[in-house]
């Protein structure tokens, strides 16, 4: 049975083990969580780690997941929206009131507040229109997948940087990380369900695509 633990849980402990490496979720989906307790398990282990955390959020997309564990599949990008408007201003600013269709948050104050002035970065992971014209309004970082070769990247770039550009963002200010699938041919043989043909060769060849 191939499985994975509790992502939280398992940071907490990661934190506690590093000192330098940066730690966060790639991606958490929002449907699993309160957002503001969720702003509030952030900061917590932003402090524990002493500045290290990356929160890494999605709309979600696996329904066996919401059926197994009961949480509603409908109107994620809707539920994501609202949940960004809880969480952005209490990682930047400690503090929120917002009444929504999904979530509330009356009054809600964080504190303490952790060890970075504008908290941890928000990273979101996204595809399509409303969730990239999300990532411009309110992500530190951008996260696409699942790719292949470096120019794989190219069109979905450039439709961020054109969302970017229609909010009135500079795309400049939007750090970029990307998924990329990578295949090492002595290795393992090539999965025929890839989305794109994947970055491949010897491990210099792979390093110098990427550079």
């Amino acid at each position: 049975t191939i499985g994975i633990w509790e992502c939280w849980t398992f940071l907490s402990a990661l934190a506690d083990a590093t000192k330098n490496v940066e730690l966060g979720t790639l991606v958490a989906c929002n449907s699993f969580r309160n957002p503001a307790l969720l702003a509030k398990m952030a900061i917590t282990l932003d402090e524990v780690s002493g500045g290290r955390l990356i929160l890494g959020l999605g709309a979600g997309w696996n329904k066996p997941e919401y059926d197994a564990f009961g949480w509603p599949f409908d109107h994620r990008v809707s539920r994501f929206e609202e949940a960004l408007q809880i969480i952005h201003p209490l990682l930047k600013h400690g503090r929120v009131d917002f009444e929504g269709k999904y979530y509330q948050a009356h009054d809600c104050e964080i504190r303490p507040l952790g060890p970075r002035k504008d908290g941890p970065p928000l990273m979101i992971g996204s595809f399509g229109k409303r969730m990239l014209n999300l990532t411009a309004k309110y992500a530190d970082l951008w996260n696409t997948g699942y790719l292949g070769k470096v120019e794989t990247l190219t069109e979905p770039r450039q439709e961020l940087i054109t969302t970017c550009h229609a909010v009135g963002r500079d795309p400049a200010t939007l750090g970029v990380t990307a998924m990329i699938y990578v295949h090492y041919p002595k290795m393992m043989p090539l999965p025929a369900d890839l989305d794109h043909p994947p970055l491949a060769g010897t491990p210099t060849q792979i390093a110098k695509a990427m550079l």
